[in-house]
């Protein structure tokens, strides 16, 4: 389910909570709306009020950190993929297919993960950014270094291959799986529902207190839009840059 249409059935659950209590209202007795029964439902409401507002708070402090650390790691790997280009420059002509690999690889990755910025055709087909970086790895291994410094730069650079592919595995299993527990979520929509509930319940029919209402209501659904949408850096309207990559790119094979 996208972010869209799970805030929008949550801002209509919450809505709806108005519209049921204010029909409510209409229907209970007098003495279940007096003044002290409205003191309770006030103190019910403040309560469980507090509870989402903490809920709401741990969720988008969560999902900040997700997308923080996503694009973190994301600029960590483009540094490392320049700086293992740079090291298998300076071995010798000898990485120029690994060279080549690599930059059909990150090529691969951006027009993957960044559809809608292509801006270069990947020759042939299409490498995986993991399987490209593996290739390189291998086309490593087979060099047979003539000098100290040689065999220095083809270690540094399997070194610093190695950390690309394990950067590159965790990115992919980051990219289809939630940081935020469903349940999480499930009940905050709940609790904000018998808010409004609530709401509708203590305040009077007009077109006043049912636009101020819907302003909140869209308000709560908004937030509930941005949470999913910073747990998914790489889809949605919220998404990380692909600038590190390309700069990477750009310095690839120079």
């Amino acid at each position: 389910m996208s972010a869209l249409v799970a805030s929008l059935i949550a801002f209509g659950c919450i809505f709806g909570g108005v519209l049921l209590g204010m029909v409510v209202r209409t229907v209970l007795p007098d003495h279940h709306v007096s003044a002290e029964s409205k003191d309770a439902l006030k103190l019910g409401t403040g309560m469980i009020a507090t509870l989402s507002a903490l809920v709401l708070g741990l969720l988008i402090a969560s999902a900040k950190g997700t997308f923080d650390t996503t694009s973190s790691e994301l600029k960590q790997t483009g540094s490392k993929i320049i700086l293992l280009d740079r090291t298998m420059a300076g071995y010798g002509p000898e990485t120029k297919e690994a060279r080549d690999v690599l930059r059909r690889s990150i090529t691969s990755a951006l027009d993957r993960v960044w559809p809608e910025e292509k801006t270069e055709q990947t020759e042939g087909k299409a490498l995986a950014p993991i399987v490209g970086a593996e290739a390189v790895q291998e086309l490593l291994l087979q060099l047979s270094p003539k000098s100290d410094a040689q065999r220095w730069l083809q270690s540094r650079a399997l070194q610093v291959t190695g950390e690309v592919v394990e950067a590159g595995w965790l990115l992919i299993e980051q990219r289809g799986e939630s940081s935020l527990p469903k349940p999480f979520l499930v009940m905050l929509v709940i609790w904000l529902t018998v808010i409004f509930f609530c709401f509708g319940l203590l305040s009077p029919r007009n077109a006043t207190v049912i636009t101020v209402l819907l302003i909140c209501a869209v308000s709560v659904g908004s937030s509930l839009y941005l949470v999913q949408e910073l747990d998914n850096p790489y889809h949605g309207l919220l998404k990380i840059s692909s600038g590190p990559l390309r700069h990477a790119l750009a310095q690839v094979g120079r």
